[in-house]
């Protein structure tokens, strides 16, 4: 079973984390393409991994995908920041749609190859997902024909969305994801045709159930029914910070002059393993271990 390790980012900046997910993404991809990592895009995240999942709330902001169409933004760029919006045109696929407090947003950056799945599949266990986590609250949710996402009373005149889903792929890699109404405050999306559709509204968990939501439980669970889907065993950031201690003792470092065995816990940014050694690499150079 393959490993994905998770973040909560809390609280971040669109553009921010944006720039977070590319540099990740771009690693990524430059580890498929030579099976090394450059200084400039590596990470700790992709230590011995299929890839990072990403959980995250913006500050509000109005994001349109490559295909969208600028109409259904019912409102001006000035008028979004008169009432504390951003405005971006992204990557990924899909129209337009918000992004704001009391909202999981989830960023998967994950090769799909390690995962042995495409494109069609990851995306169905991204709604499987949501679907789960909404019914665990007791709301059933499910999918609409040609229309991605989740929804509610989906056969319906009725249909409301709950998640939208929207994604980039490269050689398998993929990026953006999907955002979770949980607590949302949902007079953001009287501003647009959310995801291009004029006939069809948003909702959320907190309007669902008549009550505010644990926004920690939820992303808890979340990862759980991710891990579940996609097949993965997840592991936290301290979790694999507390590997990293233990390959320290396993193996005796060459960490070269000046350095010693804290810039693996202080400085790390990659890890490459072949059949004979396991190498760090460092902002501050290469610390290589010693023959398995």
């Amino acid at each position: 079973m393959k490993e994905v390790l998770y973040k909560d980012l809390g609280r971040m900046g669109y553009l921010e984390c944006w720039e977070k997910q590319r540099t990740m993404f771009d690693g990524m991809l430059q580890r498929k393409r030579t099976g090394q990592v450059c200084d400039d895009v590596a990470s700790p995240e992709q230590v011995g991994t299929a890839g990072v999942i990403y959980l995250v709330e913006h500050n509000p902001v109005y994001t349109l995908g490559k295909s969208g169409k600028s109409e259904n933004m019912l409102v001006s760029e000035p008028y979004l920041r008169s009432i504390g919006a951003e405005f971006y045109h992204i990557d990924r696929g899909g129209d337009v749609t918000y992004h704001g407090p009391g909202q999981v947003v989830g960023y998967p950056i994950l090769d799909l190859e390690q995962l042995g799945i495409g494109l069609r599949e990851y995306i169905d266990s991204l709604e499987e997902a949501i679907i789960g986590v909404c019914r665990e609250w007791g709301i059933e949710a499910g999918r609409i024909a040609g229309a991605s996402g989740v929804w509610l009373d989906g056969g319906t005149s009725r249909a409301r969305k709950i998640c939208a889903i929207g994604v980039k792929s490269s050689r398998y890699v993929t990026m953006h994801g999907f955002a979770l109404n949980v607590n949302t405050e949902l007079r953001y999306f009287d501003y647009i045709n959310p995801c291009g559709f004029v006939d069809r509204t948003a909702t959320s968990m907190e309007v669902e159930l008549g009550e505010r939501v644990d926004l920690a439980v939820v992303k808890e669970r979340l990862v759980a029914h991710l891990a579940e889907k996609l097949d993965v065993n997840k592991i936290s950031r301290a979790h694999f910070i507390e590997r990293l201690k233990d390959l320290a003792t396993l193996y005796i470092i060459d960490a070269g002059e000046g350095m010693n065995r804290a810039i693996i816990e202080n400085y790390w940014m990659t890890i490459g393993t072949d059949n004979k050694s396991t190498n760090y690499i460092s902002k501050n150079g290469r610390i290589k271990a010693g023959a398995k």
